[in-house]
């Protein structure tokens, strides 16, 4: 199962570098993608939960690590108002147009 790491830009310019056990990031989020916190939230978080199930169907337990970037994404959100802008600035493994999530 693939794994990849995102890149996020929060309101105050703060950097901050995420973990996904799954490509399936690229489902949810678009790189240069600018959404609110708020939406930004709900759409890694949800994407970070189907990972996690990815990896339990494949190996028989859920990923840890997708759980702890969900929960680090929603504790940096807390400091921001739900409105700003949050920009989605890299992801890597880029998703080629051939290439199927896992």
């Amino acid at each position: 199962m693939p794994e990849m790491t995102f890149t996020v830009r929060w309101p105050d310019g703060q950097v901050q570098e995420c973990y996904s056990p799954s490509l399936v990031m690229h489902d949810h989020l678009d790189v240069g993608g600018r959404y609110t916190v708020d939406e930004f939230t709900t759409r890694a978080t949800a994407a970070l939960g189907e990972a996690a199930e990815r990896v339990r169907a494949k190996f028989g337990f859920a990923c840890t690590s997708a759980a702890a970037s969900a929960d680090d994404i929603t504790r940096t959100a807390q400091r921001y108002d739900a409105d700003a802008p949050v920009e989605v600035v890299r992801m890597y493994p880029s998703l080629p147009t051939t290439l199927e999530t896992s």
